[in-house]
């Protein structure tokens, strides 16, 4: 399925794009005009200057990249963040520096990863109680260790 998304590009580079055929996310780059140093423990705002409209249904994650949270301890908070269909500024990626080591975030660098998802709206059915399950209240390792 094709989902259409109005895309304004007010940065340097390329739209975002896929990594390989079969991605999940797109790969949205940093828009610097100088890098951006963060100590350990800090974390920035990277504008990337993406603008997009999505369709009404949908929402865009931003999810960190594996490869930098692996072999360079850089995540992203608040994430997944969502951009909502509504919201028409510029996407902001807040980065943080989970390592021991400064890290520097040069311009054009792929920063985090998009991914668009469809989601449904609820409304709320307010009862005294909740069908039993085997489960029941069993969470947060219930089932064992792993």
């Amino acid at each position: 399925m094709d989902v259409k998304v109005k895309i304004v590009n007010k940065s340097k580079h390329d739209l975002p794009t896929y990594g390989t055929p079969h991605s999940a996310g797109m790969d949205i780059r940093a828009n610097l005009d100088t890098p951006v140093v963060l100590k350990p423990m800090q974390r920035a705002l990277i504008p990337t200057g993406l603008f997009i409209e999505l369709p009404i249904g949908y929402e865009a994650q931003i999810r960190p990249r594996s490869g930098l949270a692996l072999k360079k301890g850089i995540s992203i908070l608040n994430s997944p963040g969502t951009i909502d269909a509504d919201y028409r500024g510029e996407i902001g990626i807040i980065v943080i520096n989970m390592s021991e080591e400064d890290f520097i975030i040069n311009d054009g660098e792929r920063i985090c990863q998009m991914v668009v998802k469809e989601y449904c709206r609820v409304e709320w059915n307010e009862v005294s109680s909740l069908d039993e399950t085997e489960r029941g209240k069993g969470g947060f390792g219930h089932t064992g260790v792993c």
